[in-house]
Formats: structure tokens, sequence, C-alpha cells
């Protein structure tokens, strides 16, 4: 409300330019509100790879503000930036390749940033930016013109209504200790209308204009069946926005952890082009311009423009910043099965077995709350699970694993020894009287541990030893829950925003980083125990920028509902976009009983998405893979089962996303920045670079509408291998047995040969490679291979990665990165070749070592794929196939 009452306009920020000073780090100077006479410090750096960075503090605040900790995976290099230009009021800054400049205009304050002469984001332009300067507490304020607010009425109840030194919501009361902290600013992005990113929302794809409703909310709260189409914060925030148009992508990412709102406003400004003789007159084209306003409680202005020029610039820009995703450990894209709550260790064997009786495959079990003694985490239910241990040596010798809940809230008991070691510790988070912060949740009254102290981390990652925590092996992986924090009766379901944290931080400036957190700890534990050999593996409801480091993300408690699974497409879309990779939505829909229709659309869904887990509710029906029938039985394992013969190339590119930062489910205008018709597409995706998937997200749905862009590309049935003959926007008919897949021209994609009962059973399956040609007949893909579970390919170089070469009708293997160590007995056992011209004569391959051998094949004229089997090619060695 406060923000609000500012309006576009004239800023009342001017820069004192006699305040400017260079060095090889950054540009500093001053800027005064014309009124109320405060100072701030504005910083402004050039980082490495097309980043700017803009710092706007108080120049001498009463105490210092917070800034946001442990998301920058360390200071960033910066370049040094130089005065190119000084006239009357505008200095200009130009970067050392010259191809960026910063123009600061002095009064009003504004910065315009340029790239070869375009302007492609400029701040401040609509004079919103808003810095709240902290003030003494009323009792010690003198009546000065420096006192007074951005309201110009200062009057009693103008004060309480703005809610500037406390405010109720409902029956909390939220004293603000250091009064109103509250910073803003406006962007605008020159030339684009299609705006992205900012997760986490159940919303559309595009941003949407805010200007008649609701702004976007980043804060995180537990919102058990959030509604569709909503701007409310969820689970996790991601404070990164991305703008794209066919030419460039950019992005903003604001770096605040406090609750921040985001006001986005597209409209169509008239440029004026410079004719090219007087006599033309001035032309006129309307140019889109999308103003982006950022709002947030507290801290101070750290923002980062992104400059691209492309989205995969982007996403690397951003892990240079943030980091990249953490490699999962291989048995965790595998496939799922949770429930709350697999009652006990009989319930565990049974949903096991019924796993290998019904032939499909899966990887890990996991146990909700009711595991625990009551809700004490770290411990087992002395009925239900007597012998866990025993239960997971089951498990292993089936080579599975188990996933249990460790949620943050500790219950306030004496006798438990986690409660009383943080208690007498000091390790929870306080109420503004000092007190030990009590909330409602699972286990009745409890704590939240305060895991912004690094020391609480550090001793919380130690309670995850084999020693410590009782029961629990190797192949015991963690799902942290309830992190946002959740507080039953809390405002909002959350935790007082005047609560307090490590170094005396209120809870509104750290609020979004509590998940962060808790993840980060738990992940660090997971890897000390097993003495920094094993890679863990946490599954986390809250996040922020930067919890990719730590591993998964899923979207929440979803609902069993057809929209529901619609719009889990652009959520995750979103949050790939935002750095996190590793996410997925709870298969059939977490709350209520999905049919069995709708169940195997989302497990078919779900097969070609990066976290796959079945998940449901306390009060929903019992929805094993095979309760609903033998024919949707066969189906669900038909599409687990297509799931883990792809794991290799879903593997590969985690790979990818974890060295170069590339998103493992991308939106299509990634992969086709030009195609102004991929900019809104939100009901299919691509996998990598290679599938495009559509999953089917309509009751009794008989055909799909599916864009196949690019005109120049060409697309294959990833199933029958046929080509798709027509362009553009193509109906496909759809069965139930599947969701239309297709392999994009000028792509290899490696397989497995069958799917085993479990990832760690097809460590030996041999391969075959599935080569999808281009116009050229060409085709090019890879493959990465390691041990799948330590860290020995970092340490030890213990890898493998390969690539593999169409041209000129050979298929080659080669080796991307000499320096990989590993080994493998696997082999390449079957070839097929999509779109081959024409019906071969023969066919031979050729190993390094000069051996030559015919080989067998068969071509499909209906088809035009040509297969080859019974190869025995090694994947670890350099060969070749020649056909003729």
């Amino acid at each position: 409300r406060r923000q609000k009452l500012l309006h576009p306009g004239k800023s009342l920020y001017r820069v004192l330019l006699d305040s400017v000073t260079l060095s090889d780090e950054n540009v500093k100077f001053q800027i005064i509100h014309e009124e109320n006479k405060v100072l701030l410090q504005v910083e402004i750096y050039e980082i490495e790879g097309n980043i700017f960075r803009l710092k706007i503090d108080e120049a001498s605040p009463l105490r210092a503000r917070y800034k946001v900790p442990d998301v920058l995976i360390k200071e960033p290099t910066t370049q040094r930036l130089f005065i190119s230009h000084k006239e009357a009021g505008i200095l200009v800054l130009s970067s050392v390749n010259e191809d960026y400049k910063l123009q600061i205009t002095a009064n009003p304050f504004q910065v315009e940033l340029q790239s070869k002469g375009e302007t492609v984001i400029s701040m401040n332009s609509n004079g919103l930016l808003y810095f709240e300067h902290l003030q003494p507490p009323s009792s010690d304020r003198k009546p000065t013109a420096q006192n007074e607010e951005a309201a110009s009425d200062s009057s009693k109840e103008n004060q309480e209504d703005l809610g500037l030194w406390q405010e109720k919501f409902g029956s909390f009361l939220d004293i603000k200790a250091h009064g109103p902290t509250s910073v803003g600013m406006d962007f605008s992005l020159h030339g684009y209308d299609h705006v992205y990113g900012i997760p986490q929302h159940t919303e559309t794809l595009v941003l949407k204009n805010t200007s008649d409703g609701d702004a976007y909310r980043l804060y995180n709260l537990d919102i058990f069946g959030h509604k569709i189409h909503d701007k409310i914060g969820i689970y996790g925030s991601v404070p990164l926005l991305l703008a794209h148009k066919p030419n460039r992508t950019s992005g903003i990412f604001w770096l605040n952890s406090s609750e921040t709102l985001v006001d986005i406003s597209t409209k169509a400004v008239a440029e004026h082009t410079p004719s090219r003789s007087a006599a033309e007159t001035v032309k006129q084209r309307a140019v889109p311009l999308t103003d982006v306003r950022w709002m947030s409680e507290s801290g101070i202005i750290d923002v980062f423009l992104l400059m691209g020029p492309t989205a995969f610039d982007i996403f690397k820009q951003f892990a240079q910043l943030t980091g990249t995703q953490a490699l999962p450990p291989l048995f965790s894209l595998g496939y799922h099965q949770c429930r709350w709550n697999y009652e006990d260790e009989q319930d565990v064997k049974a949903v096991d077995a019924g796993f290998d009786a019904h032939d499909i495959p899966y990887d890990a079990i996991w146990l909700d709350i009711e595991h625990t003694d009551g809700k004490r985490y770290f411990t087992w239910d002395k009925q239900k699970f007597q012998n866990p241990r025993k239960m997971q040596e089951h498990l292993r010798k089936k080579k599975r694993k188990l996933v249990v809940i460790i949620d943050p809230h500790i219950k306030v008991d004496p006798s438990y020894t986690l409660y009383a070691q943080a208690k007498e510790k000091g390790y929870f988070v306080k109420d503004r009287n000092g007190q030990d912060f009590e909330g409602i949740s699972w286990p009745g009254s409890s704590c939240y541990l305060d895991f912004t102290n690094p020391e609480v981390r550090k001793w919380y990652a130690d309670q995850f030893a084999f020693k410590t925590y009782k029961a629990s092996t190797n192949i015991l992986f963690v799902w942290n829950d309830m992190n946002e924090p959740s507080v039953f009766k809390g405002a909002e379901l959350t935790m007082q925003k005047d609560a307090v944290h490590y170094n005396n931080w209120e809870h509104r400036e750290v609020h979004n980083l509590y998940g962060f957190y808790q993840q980060m700890a738990t992940a660090e534990g997971l890897i000390r125990r097993s003495s920094g050999k094993e890679r863990p593996f946490v599954l986390t409801r809250s996040f922020f920028a930067g919890s990719q480091k730590y591993g998964a993300v899923w979207t929440g408690d979803n609902t069993a509902e057809w929209s529901y699974l619609k719009i889990s497409i652009p959520m995750l879309l979103t949050i790939n976009m935002a750095g996190i990779s590793f996410c997925g939505a709870d298969v059939g829909g977490f709350i209520g009983d999905p049919d069995p229709e709708l169940l195997v659309r989302w497990y078919q869904a779900g097969a070609y998405q990066p976290f796959f887990r079945g998940h449901s509710n306390m009060e929903s029906k019992r929805r094993e893979p095979w309760l609903f029938g033998e024919r949707s039985t066969q189906t669900i394992r038909r599409a687990i089962r297509e799931r883990y013969v792809l794991l290799p190339y879903l593997y590969t590119l985690f790979y990818r996303a974890h060295t170069a930062a590339e998103p493992v489910m991308r939106c299509l205008w990634i992969e086709f920045p030009g195609k102004l018709e991929t900019f809104d597409v939100e009901n299919e995706y691509m996998l990598g670079n290679a599938l495009l998937v559509h999953p089917v997200t309509e009751k009794e749905a008989k055909t799909v509408t599916v864009l196949f862009p690019g005109s120049e590309e060409i697309w294959y049935d990833f199933r029958k291998f046929k080509r798709v003959e027509d362009a553009g926007t193509v109906k496909i008919p759809v069965t139930l047995e599947n969701i239309p897949v297709f392999q994009r021209g000028g792509t290899v994609i490696p397989l497995k040969t069958t799917a085993g009962k479990s990832t760690e059973w097809m460590i030996d399956t041999s391969y075959e490679l599935h080569v999808a040609l281009d116009t050229e007949a060409c085709a090019v893909g890879e493959l990465y291979i390691d041990d799948g579970h330590s860290f020995q390919y970092l340490h030890k170089k213990q890898f493998l990665y390969r690539k593999f070469t169409f041209h000129k009708n050979i298929l080659s293997s080669s080796c991307i990165d000499e320096s990989g160590q590993y080994h493998t007995t696997c082999v390449v056992e079957r070839v097929i070749i999509l779109g081959f011209g024409k019906q071969p004569t023969f066919v031979t391959a050729s190993s390094k070592d000069g051996k030559k051998k015919e080989e067998v094949f068969t071509y499909d004229t209906a088809t035009s794929a040509l297969t080859l089997e019974k190869l025995a090619l090694s994947v670890d060695a350099d060969w070749e196939i020649c056909i003729s």
C-alpha cells in the first residue's frame, strides 16, 4: 500500500555527480531524495559474461540493512567500467568490450542499459525507485522534514493504516522493531511483450499484465490445494524474470529474500525511427514495452541484469551467480512410490512386492510423517516400524531405496533428544520477546530450528550420521517438507514476521530462504555421513534461487483434477527456467481420487518430466499402479518402462544441466527463439533438444493439436519411427495407450534396450541408439555415463562422455572429454536410423584397431527406418558404421 502511493512520474531522486568514484570493482555515486534529503549509495558493477549489477543502500543507515548471504556461490568477478562520456547531467559508462553502455541521467535519477546503441533495459524510468530509510522509533524522533514518510500526510491514523511500525493481520500483531524498511524499483524492457519466470505460481507460462489486479507475490506459503490461475506465492520463490523477443533474451534477478511483489504491464509505444533523408517523413511504428515493478518489504536493492543475448546465455549467467543443478544419483531419476502414509513394515514389503508381481520398475519407496515416533523426526514408530534396518536391507537386496520425511519443526518434548539439545544450545528461532518461537504443526506444539545460523546447519547435518540417526542406512534419503516454514494457526499458516533469527535479523528479512537453508543442511548431512563420497538426494517443498545446488523440488499439494495436470506443465517449465531442472508434480494429484483415465494420463506425462513421483493424501484411496484394472496397469507399466529405457538420455541431460546450466525440460521458444508461434505454448515442451512431448490433458481426448516448430525441421514419431509429413500445427489422433512424443531430426538419442526392476538392475543392460536424420541427412547426440551414485566423476574423473555423429552415411562414436576414465563392458546392441532414404546394400562396422565386420540390417520401406541389430560395439571405444 505504501509503495503504491508512489505513482509513475518524475522521480524525486537525483544523482550527486560530484560523488562519482571509479575503481576496478565498480562505479559508486550518491543519490539524494529531494524532499526527505536522505542520501543513498549506488554501486554499479559489470560482471564477467554480460552481467550488470546495481546495488542501492543507505549511505549511512542507523544500523546495517539485510543483504542476502549464501545464495551467490562466490563474490562475482567484476570487469572495470570506465566513463566514456560526460555532459551536463549525463554520465555514460562503457564496458571493456564497448558492446554495452550504461547511460546515467542525474535529474531525475535514471539508468539506461544499451547494447550496440539499442536500449534494452531502463531503470527508474517511471520514477518508482522507493527506499524507506531506517528511522529511530517514534519516541526518539524529532519532527523534522527528514522524517516525513512517503505519504505526505503523517497523521496518527495514516501511519497506523500504512503499517509503518506495527500492523494487524487478523488476530496477529506484527511489531516492526525497526520501522518501515521497504524498497522497490521499476524496470522497462524495451521491445519485449513476453515475460516469464518468477516461480512459484499456479499460473500460465507467459506472465500476465497485473495492472487490473493482484501483483505476482513471492512469499513462500503452505497452500493446500492451491487455486489455479492465482498470483499468490506458494511454496517456493525464485526472483528471476526472463524477457524474450525474437533476437534477444534478457533477465532480471532481484536478490531479496523478504516478501516481494512484482507488477507487470505491457503496452505498445510509438517509436520514432530517424528517416534516411530529411525529405522523408519520420516513420512511426508501435513497439512493445514491458514495465516490471519490484517491491520488497525489506533489505536493500541488489539486482542483476542478465544480458544474454540468448536464453542459454541467461541460464549460464544465472548459474554463474547461483550455481548449477546438482548431478542427481541415477536412482532418483527412476520412479518414486509415495503415499501419506505407508502404514508399517509389512505394507512397505507388500507394495515393493506388488511392483515385482506386476513387472513395473521402481526405485524408491517413501515414508511420510506417520513412520516416526509421534512426529519426532529422525525416529521410528516402535510398533509399526520395529526393525527399520531389516526393512532397508530387504529393499537393498532388491536394489531399491527408501526416502523418509524430515520436517523443520521439532516437537516440544524435553525427553526428545533433538529438542533438548537444540533448546540447550539456543538453536531455535525466537519470538519478538526473546523466547523460543512456538507454533503448532504435525507434532502439536513445536519449535523451529534456525537454519540461517551456520552452526545450527552444521549440527543438523551431523544428525544424519549413521550412529546418530538410529537404524538409518546408506540407502535412506530425505524429503524436507513443511519448510516455508508451515505453522498451523500462524498468520497465513507461516511464522510471524517479527520472529527473530541468528544475528538478530527478523523473520521478515529471511523468510524466503528458510527452506533453502534446510535443504542445504540436509544435503550436507547426507554427504558427510558417507565421508564426502556419495551424492545426496533431497527433495524440498520450499526453495529459493540456488536451491538447484542441493537437490529436487516439487509443486506441492496439487489436486486429482485434469486442470492440475494441465497447469503442472507451465509450472514445471517456469521452475526449469529459474535454474531448477530437477522438479516434478505429484502424479495423480495429491488431494482426492483420480479416475483411471486421469491417473494413466498423469503417469504418461510424469514419465517425460524430470522428477517422477506418485504421491497421495491420507484421505485418498490407495492408488498403487495395479489397482485400476488390467488395462490401466498395462498402460501405466508401459509409461514407466518407457521412462526407464530413456534414462541414458535423461541422465545425459542432467549432466548438461550440471555442467552447462541447460534446463532439462524446456519451453519451445528456448529451442526455437525466432519462432513467434512458440512464445506462449505451454501444453507441450522439449525434453532436452531432441524430444517434443505433448501430454494429453483433456478427458476422453481423441486428438491433440501439436505444434511442430520450425519449417526447416523434420520430426519423427518416437515410437513408430515414421516421419511427420505435415509442418506447423497438426491434429494428431491419440488413444489411451500413450501420449504423442516426437524425435527431432538431427539428433541421436541413447536408450537402454530393455527396462529392469530398478535403475541398479540395468547397469549392464546394453544400449540402443535412435538416429533421426535432418534435411542434410545428419545427426548428432551425446551419452554421459558414470557410476551413478558417487562423487568419483568429479574427484577421480570416473566418467565417460561420448559423442555420436551421423554424416555422409557414416555413424561414428568418439570421445568428447578425454579426461574421463570410466570403463564399462556395455555395448551398443541396436541402432535405428530414422529417415534413411533408401535400402542399403551392405553395412559394415569397424573398430579403432581396423577390424571390420559386416552387420545384419532390416529396412522398413513404409517408415524409411533402417535397423541394425546384434551389434557388439563397445560404449567406451571409438568405432564407425558405414552404410552403402
